[in-house]
């Protein structure tokens, strides 16, 4: 990514703390839409649900510019998740849903700049979630 994109990642982010359970709630009501064979792999409590999302993306925005530190600790997210059930299919379903909820949340912010280093951001982790899971599939 390059230090623009960060940059424009994080304000974006920033926009969108303060309305994170909408968000959160949002999110997963269109990810539900779009996906409902998804749903049953949240038993917990979909707000508490949200703010480990919330809490894990603003992670992530925080270390984009330390990837080395933010991914190993991704990749242990993305291990426990194949004991949820997650497959590397829902990966992009995943990445559709936060684009989709970005653009609703952000409006005339959500520019095609921003979109793409959303794009740019999400494609990074998430081929490095994709990875430790097939190792983890591969030790099953």
């Amino acid at each position: 990514m390059t230090p623009e994109q960060i940059k424009l990642v994080r304000s974006t982010f920033a926009q969108v703390a303060p309305i994170k359970e909408a968000a959160a709630a949002l999110f997963y009501g269109r990810l539900f839409e779009v996906a409902p064979s998804v749903r049953p792999m949240f038993k917990a409590d979909l707000k508490a649900q949200g703010q480990k999302l919330m809490a894990s993306i603003g992670f992530v925005v925080a270390g984009l510019d330390r990837l080395d530190e933010i991914v190993p600790q991704v990749e242990v997210l993305a291990q426990r998740h194949v004991g949820y059930g997650a497959q590397e299919a829902h990966y992009a379903v995943v990445g559709e849903t936060l684009l989709w909820t970005l653009e609703q949340g952000l409006g005339e912010a959500f520019t095609p700049e921003v979109k793409e280093a959303w794009t740019e951001a999400y494609a990074l982790l998430s081929g490095a979630m994709i990875a430790a899971a097939r190792k983890v599939e591969v030790a099953a």
